[in-house]
């Protein structure tokens, strides 16, 4: 199987927010298309979004991984209590444009907060949304320590179809408390724990889950991809 080209920056300024990121184009294209976002102290250079975005167009995906609109006015710290709804626009931006150089379907994903960001908007849109399928990794069920702070008020508006990829000693939520919640959800979701992960799935500092990647894709082929 031939090798995917080096990523190349991806900018359009042409929208507000506007989108910057890395644009993965396949080998051999597949026709599908996969945008990933990054979590709230991160950015689209997260390496866990790096190695996800190499497998899957390895695989036959046009991948862009972008930068949030809070990330690009400011390139460290976390994003303001004001920052969600322009984030959102954001991704809806990036999505938009991907869409447009994909022949078949575009999926979204994020981690942490971006995986949460990606969540709302597809339930802001409900059953008109043109998103064929929802990536979490690390979904932020609730601050760590706070479980009754839930952040699950969009749940019962979320017709997407969802994948989400959790640590089984993830602090901002444990396998049982998401269990729980994703009963909420009226469209098709699976939840895929990974032994033993943190937060960030084993990707930290130098650690590297090298298996996570190829094991997200597997999961996600079985969910999306092959189905009619």
């Amino acid at each position: 199987m031939p090798h995917p080209p080096a990523p190349q920056v991806f900018t359009d300024i042409t929208v507000d927010p506007f989108v910057r990121g890395w644009l993965h184009r396949p080998a051999m294209a597949g026709g599908d298309a996969l945008l990933l976002t990054h979590g709230a102290g991160g950015n689209c250079n997260a390496p866990l979004l790096v190695a996800l975005a190499e497998t899957f167009s390895a695989a036959g995906f046009l991948v862009l991984r972008c930068d949030l609109p809070y990330r690009q006015n400011r390139p460290y710290g976390p994003p303001g209590p004001g920052d969600a709804k322009r984030d959102r626009a954001g991704l809806k931006n990036a999505l938009t444009v991907l869409a447009k150089m994909a022949s078949r379907r575009a999926f979204i994903g994020g981690q942490s907060y971006g995986g949460r960001q990606c969540s709302i908007l597809c339930a802001e849109h409900g059953n008109a949304s043109a998103i064929a399928g929802l990536l979490l990794l690390s979904y932020p069920l609730h601050p760590p320590g706070k479980p009754e702070q839930l952040r699950t008020q969009h749940f019962t508006d979320l017709h997407t179809p969802t994948l989400i990829i959790q640590g089984t000693r993830d602090v901002f939520a444990s396998i049982p408390e998401l269990e729980r919640a994703i009963k909420q959800i009226p469209a098709k979701t699976r939840l895929v724990p990974v032994e033993g992960a943190g937060h960030d799935l084993g990707f930290k500092g130098k650690a590297r889950a090298k298996d996570l990647p190829s094991r997200v894709l597997a999961e996600f082929q079985s969910i999306f991809v092959l189905k009619s």
